[in-house]
């Protein structure tokens, strides 16, 4: 394992990021909820795959991940940090596979995976994750 040598403030920076519950997130979901969506908090759509969605919409399969533009690489917004660049780098990258798998994964299983970068418009997100919904509702004669 390699050892991670990290200065004081970037170690309190790195633990204040938060995981669940961003502002992006939560801006997505009270839109959602305004235009009568609803939807599963931070569950894992599979049994048996430890990937955990933002919001689930169980009946339609439909699952949201709202990814930080630092964290998942955004091709608008990343920027590769210069300090311990290569285990960074490796982490993105690490992270986008993962992500890449995860979509496979859920298709496999019937499932669409929509992904929202922190950057997009909290309502247009909201407009294309409720389209992607009703259009997979209506598919299901709902």
């Amino acid at each position: 394992m390699r050892v991670l040598e990290t200065t004081p403030s970037t170690s309190s920076r790195m633990s204040r990021q938060r995981s669940r519950d961003t502002d992006t997130e939560m801006a997505l979901r009270r839109l959602l909820h305004a235009s009568g969506l609803r939807y599963r908090v931070h569950r894992r759509p599979l049994k048996g795959v430890r990937r955990e969605a933002d919001i689930v919409f169980g009946p339609t399969k439909v699952a949201v991940f709202v990814d930080g533009c630092y964290w998942h690489g955004c091709p608008e917004h990343a920027t590769w940090p210069k300090r311990n660049a290569e285990f960074w780098r490796e982490k993105i990258e690490k992270n986008r596979a993962r992500d890449a798998n995860t979509d496979a994964r859920l298709k496999e299983a019937g499932w669409l995976s929509v992904r929202v970068w922190e950057h997009e418009s909290p309502d247009a997100a909201a407009a294309r994750v409720a389209a992607v919904v009703a259009e997979r509702r209506a598919a299901r004669g709902h």
